[in-house]
């Protein structure tokens, strides 16, 4: 690398992940290119928003970075790097490694104008685009994603990504209560949710008759991760075709934030 970056990793922030980085495919030619510079290339893409196209110079070929976020996405590297780091924070907080509650809540988001899957219009925001679904534990760090058409429910996306969380077993076992606010609220909701999955589904009402910003019990957590990810200017708007790919950026924002953190 011949310039520094904001988004580069550190020495002691790419030492918490170069254990967890696959290793080269046996056969073929060897693996020609430093991982530091590929991690550093993704998280360039990630915070400053540029085409992947775009990358600077002194990066790798921007098609050798793209192949290895791509193949990363699809065999679930970044998910379980993600996972890794994420009980390891806990542990850090002096949190046991499962969380006993969880915050779920929807952020709609416009889409470029290249996008044409999976987009829809969110009626009550007035925004056509897509809809991210964030599963938290009470420090705010994500369990799960979901990216849909941001013309689904409330209650609906809400099915869709717990039915990811359920599966995580050691990951959630001490797990037993899920705060939601109003758009969740409906005993079809909370009953598939205690006879599905064995939770307990509590909803945060605003009060009324009051006006501004209130702070609400458990729910600002969520709403302090989406402001994590408006960080990142990839996440600003939905520039991905495939709802998959923004699920990924995501992840790499949560796993960013992590690894400074653990270093």
């Amino acid at each position: 690398m011949s310039k520094a970056y904001p988004s580069n990793l550190t020495q002691a922030q790419y030492e918490c992940l170069s254990d967890m980085i696959p290793d080269a495919k046996p056969g073929g030619r060897p693996r020609e290119v430093e991982m530091r510079d590929i991690l550093n290339a993704i998280f360039y893409i990630l915070c400053e928003g540029c085409r992947w196209r775009a990358l600077p110079g002194d990066f790798p070929k921007w098609q050798t970075v793209y192949t290895y976020f791509r193949d990363w996405r699809l065999n679930g590297t970044w998910v379980r790097i993600h996972d890794y780091l994420r009980e390891w924070v806990r542990i850090d907080h002096e949190r046991q490694p499962s969380p006993s509650e969880a915050i779920i809540d929807s952020q709609s988001v416009k889409n470029a104008a290249m996008v044409s899957k999976q987009v829809g219009f969110d009626a009550g925001k007035q925004i056509k685009g897509r809809k991210r679904f964030l599963t938290v534990d009470t420090l705010g760090l994500v369990l799960r994603v979901l990216v849909t058409a941001a013309s689904v429910g409330e209650r609906e996306g809400g099915k869709r990504v717990l039915k990811r969380v359920k599966p995580m077993e050691k990951a959630v076992s001490r797990l037993h209560t899920i705060w939601v606010d109003g758009g969740f609220d409906g005993n079809p909701f909370m009953m598939w949710v205690m006879d599905v999955c064995r939770w307990i589904v509590q909803v945060v009402l605003r009060p009324e008759q009051t006006k501004g910003f209130v702070l609400l019990k458990k729910r600002w957590v969520v709403e302090r991760t989406f402001g994590w990810l408006m960080g990142c200017r990839r996440l600003v708007r939905d520039y991905e075709l495939l709802p998959e790919t923004s699920e990924t950026f995501i992840y790499l924002a949560m796993i960013r934030i992590m690894v400074r953190r653990l270093a």
